[in-house]
């Protein structure tokens, strides 16, 4: 592919890993982010020292604070910032933008209020662009450390999903195709809750077969849930299903994950997400899908767990005790009656 024009919206840590694999592919990238001293570490450190310190960006990646700027000639704009932020960055950009400019999803999220996923806003606003979302098990401390990592483009759009898999591929990083952009972005945003309720069991002393019957239970629960929605199950067997679900369940490199830990060990929400630093999207997804759920009628043991612990704090031991008491279900979702 010959260099394209690439802008990259948030300077976040997941903005940052993916902005620097186009640079580093030999594109033109430019990194819009609203903090000055940021922009200025880049400038001056060549790295982004609040959110991936100690690893070199490529020379290729320019910070940006004009937003103009960053999309104005962009053939690719991805969009990384909070969920609470993106359709107002996005109402922002989307005027300043080239006709055959692409827009990127990398934020995973539910949109307060609309309940709309970030594609759906793109869509909304820019009915005229082409749209996709990334999702998968990245870890963006792994991919800044060219640790072996792969991910999932998800676009209607056959030739945007085939353009965005040679922007980014690379020796250490494998892009995978994908239709079902609902789907994908669904898994990206509901397996945040479950890092939460993963991070809060381990800090109770959660042994090993606990953590497979949660994982397990989780990817029965949020495919169930994502297909009432209108998603292909068969998305949450891959990459942006049980993979984003494996490791983001597992690692303390995830930020859902910490916060969970640090109230299992006894801090409030407000106090673990400070010590995180980072915004977990699992907090306000957990709303969101709690509400859903119980309009739709869907069955969310551990959903409706979390949220009396998160939002009715409800003794954590207690409500713990009583998640594996639930209705007898079916081991596996989507099998048909009877089996």
């Amino acid at each position: 592919m010959p260099p394209k024009r690439i802008a990259v919206l948030g300077g976040g840590s997941f903005g940052t890993a993916v902005a620097n694999i186009a640079a580093s592919n030999g594109h033109t990238v430019k990194l819009w982010m609203r903090s000055e001293k940021q922009a200025q570490d880049i400038l001056d450190q060549g790295e982004n020292s609040r959110y991936l310190p100690g690893y070199k960006l490529s020379e290729r990646l320019t910070p940006e604070l004009d937003l103009a700027a960053a999309v104005s000639d962009a053939d690719y704009v991805f969009v990384a910032v909070p969920s609470k932020a993106f359709r107002s960055v996005a109402e922002q950009a989307i005027p300043l933008l080239p006709a055959h400019t692409a827009l990127i999803s990398l934020t995973k999220g539910i949109e307060p209020g609309s309940f709309k996923l970030m594609s759906q806003i793109l869509h909304d606003l820019a009915p005229s662009h082409e749209v996709g979302v990334i999702s998968g098990p990245n870890l963006a401390k792994e991919i800044a450390q060219n640790q072996i990592s792969a991910t999932v483009i998800a676009s209607y759009s056959q030739s945007l999903r085939q353009n965005v898999q040679q922007l980014l591929s690379s020796q250490f990083f494998r892009v995978y195709g994908n239709p079902d952009i609902y789907g994908v972005e669904l898994a990206g945003a509901l397996k945040n809750i479950y890092a939460i309720i993963t991070g809060l069991a381990v800090a109770l002393g959660m042994a090993e077969n606990t953590r497979a019957a949660i994982i397990t239970r989780a990817l029965a629960e949020m495919s169930r849930f994502a297909v009432r929605l209108g998603a292909n199950p068969m998305t949450f067997l891959g990459l942006a299903g049980v993979g984003d679900l494996i490791v983001t369940c597992s690692s303390q490199l995830s930020r859902n994950y910490r916060v969970g830990y640090y109230i299992g060990e006894g801090d409030s929400l407000k106090q673990a997400i400070k010590r995180v630093g980072e915004t977990a999207e699992g907090i306000n997804t957990l709303r969101m899908v709690h509400e859903k759920a119980a309009e739709m009628g869907i069955y969310m043991p551990l959903v409706g767990g979390l949220y009396a612990i998160i939002y009715e704090d409800q003794p954590i031991r207690e409500v713990s005790g009583k998640l594996m008491s639930g209705d007898l279900a079916q081991d596996v979702e989507f099998m048909g009656a009877g089996i």
